[in-house]
């Protein structure tokens, strides 16, 4: 079973529940933030888009501290995967779970908009349906969707291979004019260290239907509901 957190805000939950459970035949569950602890039946945890807390101090800062955070972090630290998408990318890094920040997009506005970003790694479980180099179209909707990871952290990274997506052209190029907000090294999804827990600012629950823009999101949520398939 798949706990989608629900945060006071959260405005993605109920698109991410429909898309495993619609599109992907997934069971997916919504476990409210007052929860201490997560069911007992998950096999992965998804935090989901939105204005968490209202984004009033910082996004993601507030949600960190909600009780159902502490059972997330114990799942993480067990092996278990966790996506984060957005709102979620940022909770995960303000929670300590992934490494770097997400700051004020570059230009301080607003984007709504599709992107192309570039499969850097094809693994499970959370790219194991699509292959490194592969391009895939997803929306973007944020305001502070611009990753920040000081050079000497960035260089782990990039050795680690925890740079998941990024930011590119439709031919997977990368370049200054791809990155919509101004993300160092066009990062556009990181995953841990370890490489259960993964965090994109891209949302691939709203691409998971051709007559709503695309399916490309299918790629990534169809591998992170195969992982934890496999896993029961």
């Amino acid at each position: 079973m798949l706990a989608v957190v629900q945060f006071p805000g959260s405005n993605d939950d109920r698109d991410m529940r429909f898309a495993f459970k619609a599109v992907l035949g997934a069971e997916a569950r919504l476990v409210f933030h007052k929860a201490s602890e997560l069911p007992p039946d998950t096999r992965g945890v998804v935090i989901p888009g939105g204005f968490s807390y209202g984004d009033y101090l910082r996004c993601g800062a507030m949600a960190q501290y909600s009780p159902i955070m502490a059972a997330v972090k114990r799942f993480a630290d067990a092996g278990g995967p966790v996506l984060g998408v957005c709102n979620g990318f940022q909770v995960l890094c303000e929670s300590g779970l992934l490494p770097g920040a997400l700051v004020r997009n570059h230009g301080l506005h607003f984007i709504c908009e599709f992107v192309h970003v570039r499969v850097e790694r094809a693994a499970a479980p959370f790219t194991s349906r699509v292959a490194a180099g592969d391009v895939l179209r997803i929306p973007i909707k944020h305001g502070e969707g611009c990753y920040y990871a000081e050079p000497g952290l960035l260089d782990e990274l990039e050795q680690g291979g925890q740079i998941v997506l990024r930011y590119c052209e439709v031919d997977g190029s990368v370049s200054a004019a791809a990155n919509p907000n101004g993300s160092v090294a066009n990062v556009a999804g990181v995953r841990s260290a370890r490489g259960n827990v993964m965090g994109l600012m891209p949302h691939p629950e709203h691409a998971v239907e051709p007559a709503f823009g695309g399916s490309d999101g299918i790629a990534i949520l169809g591998s992170f509901a195969d992982a934890v398939r496999s896993a029961v």
